[in-house]
């Protein structure tokens, strides 16, 4: 029985990720490792993605700097994901510059907002949202990381470092899915960013995942979301249990069916399939929403995003519902 039980939590992990869903876009395709050679291409050469090996370390205005996590090479994309240099950082510096000399382009300014995907996905998870949060007069960053190649802290860093890239933006909101939200804490670990505002966790494991407890010492699990997941266990004395809240105002929005049994049977009490949404729950948050949407799609369906931007505007997911803040006695735990 066991054994069944693990052979179907893999293929539920498995098949949440955009390639066991049949969406496997350019970007999440194997790019070849790049040789040093600055490209002159006024145009600049388009990607096949590797999104997986690559973290971002600056952004300015969609133009971005990343750096690949296997070759410890940079690159230059525009908004298009088209490269304009492959080399050292310094190198990618420079091209940057100049194209921002040579393009007039203003400054940064206002507020932004960053995109935190969950581990195995990348950016173009939040296309949807993204666009919308654009016409709330966002700058709007789509950060990207390796999430299946390296450790939560490390994902960390690399959010820090685009933070710290952003010069000219005033104030900061955040949306993180699944992983991502734990990457936002982890930064809360060790760095301060005072221009954090809000932020939106997405089906969040703040309490860890439940899936992870089964899997773990799966050999395909272990290929597949690599030293990240293993960190996924809702061990309390381990990485998770020590991440503090985020240090501004927050809240939680998470799937689930308003039932005593969530949309996977495997995991105990109600679920988005993925994650439980007792492990949702973080003490300290301004408000709580449940959707009935499973864990893939929580950064898609139209009421998650109408209920995020409201929580970034206003500091609530919804105008006609009364807030529901999590104390800090909260007593919600894992089965």
């Amino acid at each position: 029985m066991k054994f069944h039980c693990l052979v179907l939590a893999t293929i539920v992990v498995v098949a949440s990720l955009p390639a066991a869903q049949g969406k496997v876009m350019s970007d999440e395709k194997i790019e070849p490792v790049e040789n040093d050679v600055v490209d002159q291409v006024s145009g600049g050469i388009k990607t096949l993605g590797g999104r997986q090996f690559w973290g971002d370390v600056r952004f300015f205005r969609g133009w971005r700097i990343q750096h690949n996590v296997l070759t410890d090479k940079y690159r230059l994309l525009d908004v298009k994901d088209n490269r304009h240099c492959s080399g050292s950082l310094e190198e990618c510096n420079d091209t940057l510059g100049r194209i921002i000399q040579t393009q007039k382009l203003p400054p940064m300014s206002g507020k932004a907002v960053v995109l935190i995907h969950g581990i195995g996905r990348s950016s173009k998870s939040f296309s949807t949202m993204a666009k919308q949060l654009e016409t709330d007069g966002y700058t709007v960053v789509g950060f990207d990381y390796p999430s299946t190649r390296v450790p939560i802290p490390e994902c960390a860093e690399y959010l820090h470092k685009v933070m710290q890239s952003l010069d000219g933006i005033e104030s900061i909101d955040v949306v993180g899915h699944s992983m991502g939200g734990l990457v936002l804490r982890g930064l809360t670990m060790d760095q301060a960013e005072p221009r954090l505002n809000r932020v939106v966790m997405l089906g969040v494991p703040n309490k860890g995942a439940e899936m992870a407890d089964f899997l773990k010492s799966n050999p395909l699990f272990k290929m597949i979301l690599g030293p990240a997941g293993q960190q996924l266990a809702t061990d309390g004395e381990g990485l998770i249990g020590k991440m503090p809240p985020p240090a501004c105002e927050f809240g939680i929005l998470a799937g689930g069916r308003s039932a005593t049994k969530g949309y996977n049977p495997l995991l105990p009490g109600d679920n988005d399939a993925t994650v439980t949404v007792a492990s949702t729950r973080l003490p300290g948050a301004a408000d709580f929403i449940l959707l009935p949407v499973i864990h893939s799609f929580l950064m898609t369906d139209q009421a998650a995003i109408n209920a995020t931007r409201h929580f970034l505007k206003h500091g609530r997911f919804e105008e006609n519902r009364k807030a529901e803040p999590i104390s800090a006695d909260d007593i919600t735990v894992i089965n």
